[in-house]
């Protein structure tokens, strides 16, 4: 029996990781379809792997500012030499990506079309001048920027964060909409690197929704002392206005309706990312692409033959997701093809926003207390301050805090959430801990002084104890 699949969007993460995973398949054809140019996925083109390169430069400066033992004036950031370097690395690692496709392509049982894919109809799809009928589509289209719709916003000449990729000089003051995933990454750069003096609008009492409250006060602590960040809480964009000199005037409103006005040199959008759906013409399809749409087996609700992974479902927009679902898509294709049951992605929450230019970065694996209980857990939680432990002073990093939550009655670690440096190192033995469900008593209990994971030493030595005096 032979399968004809056909990926849309193969350049990306998630469109490359299917390939990867169906061409050896003797049973499946392959059509692999992207008209990316140059082509190699958001992540390594636009996205998590530039941005750690530009934060980098912006972390040495703001590591020298905040340590008194150095002297000497304080070194500017090259801006075109942070640029330079990241082209070079990024288009290097795009190179590689699509030289493993073009790999797959010149195997016997695949097509390569660089070309736009449109729908026709169900499973019938227009690329490069062919009509392509597949058994299974899998669509990886993955996401682009979301520009919020304020009232004037087509009147002000924004940058997203892909602009800011690639700037070689800011003005001296910005307005920030956005304070998620890139906003957090983003607006110390901008402080730092470009020594701008920024405005970051948040609607809520604090950032970073998936953790508890103390995280998102530590982030605005730091970076309204040691970016000088002006950050005002629960508010909300009312109208853009361009100023006379060829700036931008934001109105906001607090809730309790009243106003306040900011203006600055330049509006900076970091307002998330939506699905790329708008050239596929799914219009043509049964297919409905809102709300609950694709099914943990990532397939598409309203029809069971195609598979949607990566950004282009919104369900978890994170790198390593992407591949993961790709993964399930492409052995639930083969289990469909075959009458046999299908698999769901069950992701164990593993997420890192490098904020504080990545020295202060935060990390969440797995649960938190309210999550924990939420599924009926009955939990013991553990916090502990960087401060606490003294390697964090000897380093210069002394901000931040760690959370464990443990199940009180068999000791199975939960979930782990840190910000305070390393915490994106640390994550992988958290993982690895809530992954294998081990008991936090069973966690060995030795430390190597002085190394930042003490403060995980730490963690589950109070959270053994509080299991067994339970």
């Amino acid at each position: 029996m032979s399968i004809h699949v056909a990926i849309i969007g193969a350049y990306g993460s998630a469109g490359a990781a299917a390939a990867g995973k169906l061409v050896d398949e003797s049973e499946v054809e392959l059509t692999l379809i992207d008209d990316g140019d140059p082509g190699g996925g958001l992540c390594i083109l636009r996205g998590c792997m530039p941005s750690k390169e530009v934060l980098s430069a912006g972390a040495h400066r703001y590591q020298a500012r905040h340590d008194d033992r150095l002297e000497g004036n304080l070194p500017d950031v090259n801006l075109d030499r942070v640029v330079e370097r990241k082209d070079d690395h990024t288009l290097g690692w795009a190179g590689h990506r699509r030289d493993s496709v073009q790999e797959y392509a010149e195997q016997e049982n695949v097509t390569f079309i660089r070309d736009t894919a449109t729908f026709v109809d169900d499973h019938v799809i227009e690329a490069g001048g062919e009509t392509i009928e597949p058994d299974y589509v899998v669509v990886a289209t993955g996401s682009s920027v979301n520009v919020p719709d304020v009232p004037g916003i087509e009147d002000i000449d924004y940058m997203t964060s892909a602009d800011v990729l690639d700037a070689t000089s800011f003005p001296d003051s910005g307005i920030v909409m956005g304070l998620g995933y890139i906003g957090l990454e983003m607006v110390p750069y901008l402080a730092e690197a470009g020594e701008m003096d920024i405005t970051a609008v948040e609607h809520d009492n604090q950032p970073i929704d998936e953790a508890p409250p103390a995280f998102g006060q530590a982030i605005l602590d730091i970076y309204r002392e040691d970016f000088d960040v002006e950050i005002p809480t629960n508010v909300h964009e009312q109208r853009l206005e361009p100023t006379e000199d060829g700036g931008v005037r934001l109105v906001l409103t607090d809730d309790d309706g009243s106003e306040m006005v900011r203006e600055a040199d330049q509006l900076f959008c970091f307002t998330g990312r939506r699905p790329s759906l708008d050239r596929l013409g799914l219009e043509n399809t049964r297919l409905e692409p809102e709300g609950w749409w694709v099914e943990e087996t990532m397939q598409a609700t309203d029809d069971e033959r195609v598979f949607v992974v990566g950004d282009v479902n919104m369900k978890e927009p994170i790198l390593h997701v992407a591949k993961e679902q790709a993964f399930q898509a492409a052995e639930n294709i083969l289990a469909h093809a075959n009458s046999r049951e299908l698999g769901t992605y069950d992701n164990v929450h593993h997420h890192v926003i490098f904020s504080g230019l990545g020295v202060y970065p935060f990390a969440r694996v797995g649960h938190t207390e309210e999550s924990a209980q939420a599924e009926g857990h009955r939990v013991i939680t553990v916090t502990r301050q960087a401060a606490d432990d003294g390697v964090f002073k000897t380093k210069d990093v002394p901000a931040g805090l760690a959370t464990l939550v443990v199940d009180r009655n068999d000791g199975t670690v939960l979930g782990y959430q840190g910000l305070h440096y390393h915490a994106d190192v640390m994550a992988k033995t958290l993982q690895v801990i809530v992954e294998l469900g081990l008991d936090v008593r069973d966690v060995p209990d030795r430390a190597y002084h002085p190394t930042t994971p003490e403060i995980l030493d730490g963690l589950f030595r109070e959270a053994a104890e509080a299991v067994e005096d339970d």
